[in-house]
């Protein structure tokens, strides 16, 4: 019988490496352990939603589903990009059912109460009877839209649900320091550069996966050809993200030998140098020379993910082909994964699976990534 979420032992978990097991098989397999590490794992820390990039111009609104909850996000007329739940405050009726350009107001179909882009709450049609338009119990300044706390790094927005996370820049500050230098312009590839994959697995999987390059002589043996798995290393120091990086960095040519243009002043690392890390809880993010990619993790259910994937470029004036080809080379690698990690969802329905164990040469990222879930799941717990 699968244990409760009252019941699931963690402890195992937060020992060393070399006597660790993982998460038991209810963190991947029981819908009422996945409503609590949403609460645990997710609602409580600074979980990814989407790219700024999917508003691009002022008034332009994207709904989002998020953990089941109801959010919009949208750029309002100081270009600034805000999240909000996607609900009227008069009777929680749903605001924007698809993307669109807000022109003038947001307005709620059902009885018409109109938002600003900024939430402000600006018109009550006929709140106070036929004909008036307002009523002295009707507070318009207290009734606008909630907003969700956000934060832009890497053209990622970052949400806190529950509000009471540290700031994302004290949170990340390790990790926004390590990669200070691609702190410039972003440009996404275009609509060619984004694409997403269904995949039937605990979205943790796909992070334990992402986090390591153990598995790449055998299931990336194209990248491991020229990015050996001996070229890489760990990055499993900072205990709020994990991943590998390689030494070997193959720029992507096209047939008249065109390559995209490197980000400006990196230093001389970067010329062969790579790293793709996993920001906690659900953000996967590649950095090279001349291009960036991130994956956003949307878990829906406790066996079943959707990856938004998307490339950036120091320009926006790079070849289309060229571009087109690194999208289909990066899908490409991506699907490599799927049935790794959908394999590993089937296997957490073993009965006598433990959890399984690390390699204290090889998992230390993962053994990371599962160490801090445990302890987040416990301050819950205790909290």
């Amino acid at each position: 019988m699968t244990k409760s979420l009252l019941t699931t032992d963690v402890e195992s978990v937060q020992r060393p490496i070399e006597h660790a097991n993982g998460l038991p098989n209810a963190h991947y397999i029981d819908p009422h352990v996945f409503a609590e590490e949403s609460d645990a794992l997710l609602k409580s820390t600074w979980a990814g939603l989407a790219v700024a990039a999917d508003v691009p111009e002022v008034g332009d609104a994207k709904p989002f589903t998020f953990l089941g909850m109801p959010l919009l996000l949208i750029r309002d007329t100081d270009e600034q990009v805000r999240v909000f739940e996607n609900i009227c405050r008069h009777r929680g009726m749903i605001l924007v059912e698809h993307p669109r350009r807000i022109e003038g107001a947001i307005r709620c179909p059902y009885h018409s109460w109109c938002y600003s882009t900024k939430g402000e709450l600006k018109a009550t049609p006929h709140v106070g009877g036929a004909g008036y338009n307002s009523h002295p119990d009707i507070d318009r300044t207290t009734l606008g839209l909630n907003e969700i706390r956000s934060h832009i790094w890497m053209d990622v927005v970052f949400v806190n649900i529950d509000g009471q996370a540290p700031a994302f820049t004290e949170v990340h500050a390790d990790l926004i320091s390590r990669w200070s230098e691609f702190d410039q312009p972003l440009h996404h590839g275009g609509n060619e550069s984004r694409f997403t994959l269904d995949v039937k697995t605990n979205w943790k999987l796909a992070v334990e996966n992402y986090c390591e390059s153990y598995h790449l002589p055998w299931i990336h043996p194209g990248l491991n050809s020229y990015s050996r798995l001996e070229d890489h290393y760990n990055i499993n120091e900072a205990r709020k993200y994990s991943g590998q990086g390689t030494y070997v960095y193959r720029q992507l040519t096209g047939e008249n030998g065109e390559v995209f243009p490197d980000f400006k002043s990196l230093s001389d690392f970067w010329d062969k140098g790579a790293e793709y890390i996993t920001v906690y809880p659900n953000v996967l993010l590649g950095v090279q020379r001349d291009h960036t990619f991130v994956l956003i993790l949307e878990p829906q259910s406790c066996d079943q993910t959707v990856e938004h994937v998307h490339l950036y470029y120091a320009t926006d004036t790079t070849s289309d082909a060229l571009r087109n080809k690194n999208a289909e080379l990066w899908r490409g690698v991506f699907e490599e994964d799927i049935f790794v990690v959908e394999g590993m969802q089937r296997g957490r329905h073993a009965a006598h699976f433990d959890g399984g164990r690390f390699s204290p040469a090889m998992d230390g990222p993962t053994h990371c990534f599962h160490d801090w879930c445990a302890s987040r799941i416990e301050a819950h717990r205790t909290g």
